[in-house]
């Protein structure tokens, strides 16, 4: 071990933050590592002073194609790049390494808005060529983020998709989502909407860990509520299944939602790609060391012997003795429960391209 080794200085979790360090991204030619010089600079705070920043994203386009055949969802948009709900397990992390900032840290802190989303979606929706298909709002970051409260891009979209008669699905961790009801619910009198919400847990604790700055897991069935009784169709993502940690409320959660009014339910096993492996290793040392290597160890079991596997049709689930038993017990609560009687298809007849003065007053 060299000299600049013993003096690294090794990095530790701060409230309200998913992730431990901010390794550089893959695509770095260097990397950076914080040391102690010997001048007390190591105790001074100033890692722990970790404001969020916003960024203007000048994209040219709104709407993102995807053909991969194991995702229910041709279309989608997503308002924000990067996350401030912190979550340690979010899949989208490595993202952030393209913009040349790491999946740690900067991504749920150094964020980057659309501000012409609502303004880009209404010309591409104006476009002859737009066939449409249900556009997936929030799926590699949510829409709903705690930003989105002062922002409402979110909120300008489903604007704009409310005046073309656009069906959307949208997959949340936030109780905001009730703030866009007096949209939602007549869109959902139409079939043109459906709000899947996200539970990992419902351990308010382990929650606070796992994924810092999201709404409290009672809160989202609060808001599932809310939404069921306004005539909103709502379902439930149990996301991602964790090992060992939140694979036993699997049956719970299923049932707690039914209870809210949820009508179908999904999961996903959890997904370590690139970065995000050694970003959960960390986490799990810190805060689960006692199951961190049971965890670790159904997970490759999981994923053929690898942290993560990426091949279409086993990526979701997994394989193996674990993902069967897995993919068994969701199977017999959904049917014990009611859930997933039917799959809600929502309506794509209905779009229709403003004209006249309807048509630019949906460019602002």
């Amino acid at each position: 071990m060299t000299d600049i080794d013993k003096s690294v200085i090794a990095p530790r979790p701060r409230k309200g933050r998913g992730t431990i360090s901010n390794p550089d991204g893959r695509f770095e030619s260097r990397t950076y590592r914080r040391v102690d010089d010997g001048w007390g600079s190591a105790d001074d705070g100033e890692e722990d002073r970790l404001h969020t920043t916003l960024t203007p994203d000048k994209s040219k386009s709104v709407i993102a194609s995807n053909d991969s055949p194991d995702v229910g969802f041709k279309l989608s948009i997503n308002p924000y790049r990067g996350c401030e709900h912190g979550c340690v397990y979010c899949f989208a992390r490595p993202s952030h390494a393209y913009l040349g900032l790491s999946p740690g840290l900067d991504f749920e802190t150094r964020l980057f808005y659309k501000p012409d989303a609502a303004y880009l979606l209404a010309k591409e929706l104006g476009k002859p060529s737009h066939r449409c298909s249900p556009i997936a709002l929030g799926i590699n970051t949510d829409a709903y983020q705690p930003v989105e409260r002062k922002l409402e891009i979110t909120r300008g979209i489903l604007q704009v998709l409310r005046d073309f008669n656009h069906p959307v699905s949208i997959v949340t961790k936030s109780a905001l989502v009730e703030r866009d009801l007096d949209i939602l619910a007549p869109m959902a009198e139409k079939n043109l909407v459906q709000v899947m919400f996200s539970i990992t847990t419902l351990d308010p604790d382990l929650s606070r860990r796992l994924e810092p700055r999201t709404t409290a897991p009672r809160r989202r069935l609060d808001a599932m509520r809310r939404l069921c009784a306004a005539g909103v169709p709502v379902g439930v993502m149990t996301a991602p299944v964790i090992p060992i940690l939140t694979d036993p409320e699997l049956e719970t959660i299923l049932a707690v939602s039914r209870e809210a009014g949820a009508e179908s339910a999904c999961y996903v096993v959890l997904r370590l790609p690139h970065e995000v492996k050694d970003l959960f290793r960390e986490w799990l040392q810190h805060h689960e060391p006692l199951k961190a290597r049971h965890v670790m160890s159904v997970i490759r079991d999981l994923r053929g012997g690898k942290d993560y596997e990426s091949t279409f049709g086993t990526r979701m689930r997994g394989t193996g003795l674990f993902a069967e038993l897995i993919a068994r017990r969701f199977m017999l609560a959904c049917k014990r429960l009611g859930l997933n009687r039917r799959w809600r298809e929502l309506d794509t007849t209905a779009f229709t391209r403003p004209s006249g003065r309807d048509a630019q007053m949906a460019l602002f």
